[in-house]
């Protein structure tokens, strides 16, 4: 079942916007889980670097369970999820069939 969303579309002469749902295809819904995969595998390196230099920082000592710990700590606040990606996806499609 493909991804979709619903934006609001304004209609001249009415104050209540008109919602329209856009669907992505499947593979454009894969394209974006494999950007999210990607970008979250360089993100979750970027907080491994951030945790050994906060170790290093504090001079603490560095047991390899916290270091993953506090990775993965960054990592859950720093995380985009696949559904934003999706959503980015189909709001692009909204655009160009609406806003033109």
């Amino acid at each position: 079942m493909p991804f979709s969303k619903s934006f609001p579309r304004t209609i001249k002469g009415s104050n209540y916007p008109r919602w329209e749902e856009v669907s992505i295809s499947d593979e454009e819904e894969r394209k974006e889980e494999q950007k999210c995969r990607i970008d979250n595998i360089s993100l979750m390196k970027e907080c491994f670097e951030d945790a050994k230099m906060i170790f290093a920082e504090k001079d603490l000592k560095r047991y390899q369970t916290d270091l993953v710990n506090i990775a993965i700590a960054l990592f859950e606040k720093r995380a985009s999820y696949a559904i934003h990606y999706k959503e980015k996806k189909a709001k692009e499609r909204f655009d160009g069939l609406f806003n033109k």
